[in-house]
């Protein structure tokens, strides 16, 4: 954040900027601000931009526009520059917070959240991450989480009237479905962020922390049941067992193959009846059903929060601006215009008329995140989970499978000379 003469601004290089006087000719803070490519329309970063700039005559915003490749580096570079050098407010996935917080380089902004902010209301799988401890870090933003996306031509054809509620439900009606050359579902072996959401409803964990030190779970009763109920699923259809969603991408294969469900983001149907538009009217959405009716299973919930560096030279100018971001205003306008979850559950009401984005909100309302460490993104980076489910699925038994997934997990989550 850095002082000028209203007189000199002209920022360069950012998606919303202004240069001119106000009456008063006094002095302006500049607020730079890091948002990620696609987050957020252009149409609505210049409405959020014009309306702050009026109400805070004091501010100007540098919206800068990220591209998520490489944005690990650029931000721990940042979080390092000279106060003052560096953007002043940052959105980062919320499953980076931890990578952010570690070292002390974010503003610690726990008071706000509680005495301002609600955080209490707050969707849980954006929340949890921004914490280290007792310290809140990341501000929620937006999320997003998977749901069921079906055929309703193909449901109906099976006599199934409306969505299933409960897992027992799912199997049921999934089996009904697999005949006459359907898949009753398309579930790729090592879709591994759906199986976290069984393992959940089941009450286990990927990992768990005890005494300062990270293990891995996939071993526990909890884990296991969670991933017998996986291999039931899957077996409903045809997804082959050692690759993800993405291998091949799941649009392609629901919009050209006669696939009654997949589990995917809303958004993904765009992307079908792209590949398909005689789908067009019979697509539908509903939350991925939990272990009783009266709750949707537990989905991980992906989106963004917004940290403050500690390098900023304005702490409190960079946290108006992620005030008004995140509050119920403009949070509520970014999810109706991107078709986001907003970040409390007392706002799912405001995306109640999308079939897609109601079925993602009731699931993120108590979604969860990947284990509140650091060193998480380095399980990610040689998936243990996924050839886990691959050789359980291939016919291996799971508990000696579990274990061994469970070590390499543990020593993926070892501190570095630990």
């Amino acid at each position: 954040m850095r002082r000028r003469l209203l007189a000199l601004i002209c920022v360069t290089g950012s998606l919303v900027s202004a240069c001119g006087m106000l009456p008063g000719d006094h002095e302006r803070e500049t607020v730079t601000v890091w948002l990620m490519k696609d987050s957020a329309s252009e149409e609505f970063l210049e409405r959020f931009t014009e309306d702050y700039e009026k109400t805070h005559d004091d501010v100007r915003l540098d919206i800068r526009i990220q591209e998520w490749t490489g944005i690990v580096e650029k931000v721990r570079a940042a979080l390092k520059a000279p106060s003052g050098d560096g953007p002043d407010v940052i959105e980062v996935g919320n499953t980076q917070v931890p990578l952010y917080a570690d070292g002390g380089r974010l503003a610690d902004l726990t008071l706000e959240s509680m005495r301002d902010w609600g955080k209490d209301k707050w969707l849980p799988g954006l929340a949890q991450p921004g914490k280290d401890g007792n310290k809140q870090y990341g501000v929620p933003w937006y999320a997003a989480s998977r749901v069921v996306i079906y055929r309703k031509d193909l449901f109906e054809q099976a006599g199934i009237t409306e969505p299933p509620k409960t897992r027992d439900e799912w199997l049921a009606a999934t089996q009904r479905l697999d005949t006459a050359g359907n898949q009753g579902i398309y579930l790729a072996g090592q879709d591994w962020y759906t199986l976290s959401g069984f393992i959940w409803d089941e009450g286990g964990d990927l990992a768990e922390e005890k005494d300062h030190e990270w293990r891995g779970t996939l071993d526990s009763p909890a884990a296991l049941r969670g991933m017998d109920f996986y291999r039931r699923l899957q077996a409903l259809g045809g997804g082959p067992v050692d690759a993800d969603e993405e291998h091949p991408p799941q649009a392609g294969v629901f919009a050209g193959d006669k696939v009654a469900q997949i589990v995917a983001l809303p958004g993904l149907a765009q992307q079908i009846l792209e590949q398909n538009p005689g789908l067009k009217g019979d697509i539908g959405f509903f939350p991925v059903p939990g272990r009783t009716a009266g709750r949707p299973g537990t989905v991980f919930t992906g989106g963004s929060d917004l940290v403050v560096p500690q390098n900023t030279d304005d702490q409190f100018a960079a946290t108006s601006v992620v005030a008004a971001l995140t509050g119920a205003k403009w949070d509520t306008e970014l999810a109706r215009t991107m078709n986001y979850v907003p970040n409390k559950t007392t706002l799912a009401d405001a995306v109640a008329s999308e079939e897609g984005v109601a079925a993602m909100a009731a699931g993120a309302a108590h979604g969860r995140a990947t284990p509140n460490t650091p060193q998480w993104a380095d399980v990610e980076a040689d998936n243990p989970i996924k050839e886990y489910m691959a050789r359980v699925l291939q016919g291996a038994d799971p508990a000696t499978e579990a274990r061994r997934a469970s070590r390499e997990i543990s020593e993926a989550l070892a501190p570095l000379g630990g």
